[in-house]
C-alpha cells in the first residue's frame, strides 16, 4: 500500500513505539490520528506531525467508536491501523503476599488483548466499506505483540499471555479479512528503549543490552517504526509475526 495521503490510526501514539511510528508515518506522507489515554502526550505528538489526537481507553467500545468518528471527520477514513497501546506490570502468579490478584491479570489482558481486538474489529469494519485502491487493497493492520509471547519471563504471566494471544490473532484475522483486501501482521519487539526503560539506572540498561547477541544494545523505537512501514508497503506480507529483537531469546529471569 502506498502511504502517501492515507489516513493512519495509531493507538498508544503519545509515547514510545507508538510515537515513533506516528512520526515515521507522517514522514511517509500519512495523515496520522493519535489515540492515547494520555491526552497531553497525544496532542503534543499530533502537533509535531500535523495530525489529530483523541484521548480514550482502547478497550472501551464507546471511547473507541468516538475516536474513530473523530478520525473520519478530521483526517478521513483510516486505511492503516497500528496498535501500540499496552501495559506490562510485573507480577508473579504466587508472590510474597499470596496469589496474584485476579484483577491484575484481568487488567493487563483487558488493555493489551481486548484493546487490540476492539480497535481491530471497529476499524476493519470501516475499512471493509471503503472503495478498494488500485491494487485491490482496502487497509492494513499492524499489531504489537512481544518476544514475551514465546519467551515470557518470571513475573510476566499476564503480559506474556496477553501478547501470546495477540500473536495468535495474526493468522485467523488475516484469513478472515482477506476477502475485504485487508492485511494483518504483527511485530514482536524485544527490549526497546522506551520511556519506561529509560527510567532504569544506566547499569541495568547496560546489563539488558549485553544479553542481546547483535546489535548488543536496546532497540531504538525508530527501528520498530521502519518495520511498521515495511508491513504496510510490502503487499505480499500477510498473516505474519515478525520478531524484532537482535536475536535475543529471553532467559527465565
Amino acid at each position: 500500500m502506498n502511504i502517501e495521503g492515507v489516513t493512519a490510526f495509531v493507538t498508544g501514539g503519545g509515547s514510545g513505539l507508538g510515537r515513533a511510528t506516528a512520526v515515521e508515518l507522517a514522514k511517509n506522507g500519512a495523515k496520522v490520528f493519535i489515540y492515547d489515554l494520555n491526552l497531553e502526550a497525544a496532542i503534543e505528538v499530533a502537533s509535531l506531525i500535523g495530525g489529530d489526537a483523541f484521548s480514550g481507553d482502547v478497550a472501551n467500545e464507546n471511547d473507541t467508536v468516538k475516536a474513530l468518528e473523530e478520525c473520519c471527520e478530521t483526517l478521513g477514513d483510516p486505511r492503516i491501523l497500528v496498535n501500540c497501546a499496552g501495559i506490562g506490570p510485573a507480577a508473579r502468579i504466587v508472590g510474597r503476599e499470596g496469589p496474584m490478584p485476579l484483577e491484575t491479570f484481568e487488567h493487563v489482558v483487558r488493555v493489551n488483548l481486548f484493546g487490540t481486538f476492539n480497535t481491530m474489529r471497529l476499524l476493519s469494519a470501516k475499512m471493509a466499506e471503503l472503495e478498494p485502491l488500485n491494487d485491490g487493497a482496502r487497509g492494513v493492520i499492524i499489531n504489537t505483540a512481544s518476544v514475551a509471547a514465546t519467551d515470557g519471563q518470571i513475573g510476566q504471566a499476564a503480559y506474556a499471555a496477553s501478547k501470546g494471544a495477540i500473536a495468535s490473532l495474526a493468522l485467523p484475522a488475516a484469513r478472515e479479512l482477506a476477502k475485504y483486501g485487508i492485511r494483518v501482521n504483527t511485530i514482536a519487539p524485544g527490549i526497546f528503549k522506551t520511556p519506561l526503560l529509560e527510567k532504569l539506572p544506566a547499569e541495568i540498561q547496560e546489563s539488558l543490552a549485553s544479553n542481546i547477541p547483535y546489535p548488543s544494545r536496546l532497540g531504538d523505537p525508530s527501528e520498530f517504526a521502519t518495520a511498521v512501514i515495511f508491513c504496510i508497503t510490502n503487499q505480499y506480507l500477510n498473516g505474519e509475526i515478525i520478531r524484532l529483537d537482535g536475536a535475543i531469546r529471553m532467559a527465565a529471569k
